[in-house]
């Protein structure tokens, strides 16, 4: 899909991201959304900023040439619904339409609470996930002045580093993830190539404060039984884990006393993409759940990158370096925002 000239000008970057990965995850479902009823379609994707960037350029030239030269496209640009709202418009999507904005869990909430629509018949399918843009200077400096971002200048390929005694905060990357979620019969009758089921959800909050994690990692626990129980598994049922991890050393502990919580003494392969791709924010849990799909579809466990050397104080069985390879039929995917919001997804494998 390409994006004309006037959608630049009407579309913030993370509007654009979101329509573009629609429109290729359309296209690998192999489903014709205007063929189908469009009251039985709907779309939710999240984001935790939303237009960053159109805010910074209209604060810019409302400040250097005054009110009079602030974009009329402001607003819709820069709202976080704009993603739903424009992925809705171009395909005729009549169905529930939303969007979710709880931080970094943002998209991993859109797709369990786009699961739940299709589970409760409100729709037949729904496209979710999540999209981000906030890679400029605003973003940066708001995230460095927080003291999130990593450090690690002289090393940047070496900076993101989940569940390292080394790390020292996170890279911030962007882009979207997008997935169609699909009611099981009415893929079946289409012949749909399944990818993977979503099998449960979970959501909790950490209550504790707003931007540094519970140190505990209760809420994240909680988050995690729930998407089990939902799923009908058992801890031991589960064969590898896409954890949220994104390098920062209070939010890596948390959730690895959540884990330790939940899995006791089971040994389950757990790995951090975003060692790979750094942190896309909102659009994480969606980018994430896509490696979580492909771990099934490919019999192989992602690695975490440059995870050299594991907090010995973790004590979990982290995949390092390369991939591990054996047969995928269950992955949870953690999920967890400021704000103390917890979310996680179960999949497993189509049979």
């Amino acid at each position: 899909m390409s994006i004309d000239r006037r959608d630049v000008r009407r579309l913030d970057r993370f509007a654009q991201f979101a329509l573009v990965g629609a429109q290729k995850a359309i296209t690998q479902a192999g489903i014709e959304l205007l063929g189908n009823d469009p009251r039985r379609c709907g779309v939710l994707i999240g984001s935790g900023i939303g237009g960053l960037d159109e805010i910074e350029a209209q604060h810019a030239k409302l400040f250097d040439q005054g009110p009079g030269r602030v974009s009329a496209f402001m607003i819709p640009k820069l709202m976080i619904n704009a993603a739903s709202g424009n992925i809705s418009v171009r395909w005729g999507l009549r169905g529930p339409s939303s969007a979710v904005a709880t931080a970094c869990a943002s998209a991993t909430n859109a797709i369990g609470d786009a699961f739940r629509m299709v589970r409760s018949g409100m729709a037949d399918v729904m496209v979710a996930g999540g999209s981000e843009a906030a890679l400029g200077p605003m973003g940066i400096a708001g995230f460095s002045r927080m003291g999130a971002l990593s450090t690690r200048n002289q090393e940047p390929h070496l900076a993101s580093r989940p569940f390292d005694r080394a790390r020292d905060g996170f890279v911030l990357s962007e882009g979207a993830g997008i997935l169609i979620l699909e009611e099981l019969e009415h893929a079946k009758s289409r012949g749909a190539v399944i990818l993977a089921e979503v099998l449960g959800c979970g959501f909790a909050a950490d209550a504790t404060h707003m931007t540094a994690p519970d140190e505990s990692g209760q809420g994240a626990a909680e988050a995690i039984r729930q998407s089990l129980r939902d799923a009908r598994l058992n801890p031991d049922q589960v064969d590898c884990i896409n954890a949220h991890a994104t390098s920062t050393p209070r939010g890596d502990a948390a959730e690895s006393a959540a884990i330790r919580q939940v899995f006791g003494d089971h040994r389950i392969p757990v790995s951090s993409t975003k060692g790979q791709l750094g942190h896309l924010l909102g659009a994480s849990g969606a980018v994430e759940s896509v490696f979580s799909i492909r771990a099934i579809n490919t019999n192989a466990v992602p690695p975490t990158g440059n995870l050299m050397e594991p907090d010995p104080e973790f004590g979990l069985d982290f995949v390092l370096r390369e991939a591990r390879e054996y047969r995928v039929n269950i992955v949870l995917k953690n999920s967890f925002g400021f704000g103390g919001h917890n979310a996680c997804l179960v999949f497993g494998r189509y049979s």
